[in-house]
């Protein structure tokens, strides 16, 4: 793993966190993206070469509703960027990772993303990111 990518961190309420989080950093969010098939709308900042990820549930069922639900609005996950994707699966897999990804699936901010279940890491989820570039638009 090369370094942090991101972290995420569930809101109930995006409008009123980005406020929040650009009163924090004194700069507002540079991206706002949905991923549809996660449920989620997403809001990117950037505070120096960190990146923090707020995430909010679009539908009831999502995994981030189903968070909030368990445990409230904070942390979410850790992001940490990769190289290859598909490789780091492959070694986390074989080092005892439940993976619950098999396959790399697209996420937000232009990543190629899988995640290890928290219960294998010490209750903290993980997400690898890997740039989705013209050279990788298919995993």
């Amino acid at each position: 793993m090369d370094k942090i990518e991101h972290i995420g961190i569930a809101v109930k309420d995006l409008e009123a966190s980005n406020k929040l989080f650009a009163a924090l950093f004194g700069a507002v969010h540079y991206k706002e993206e949905e991923v549809a098939s996660e449920g989620v709308k997403t809001s990117f900042f950037e505070s120096g070469p960190n990146k923090i990820e707020l995430l909010q549930a679009t539908t009831a069922d999502s995994p981030i509703a189903k968070f909030i639900d368990k445990k409230g609005e904070g942390v979410h996950h850790i992001a940490f960027a990769v190289a290859d994707i598909k490789a780091e699966i492959v070694r986390l897999k074989a080092a005892g990772f439940v993976v619950l990804n098999d396959q790399p699936k697209k996420g937000a901010d232009n990543k190629w993303v899988a995640f290890l279940h928290p219960k294998t890491t010490n209750g903290v989820l993980i997400e690898l990111c890997q740039e989705r570039t013209h050279e990788n638009p298919t995993l």
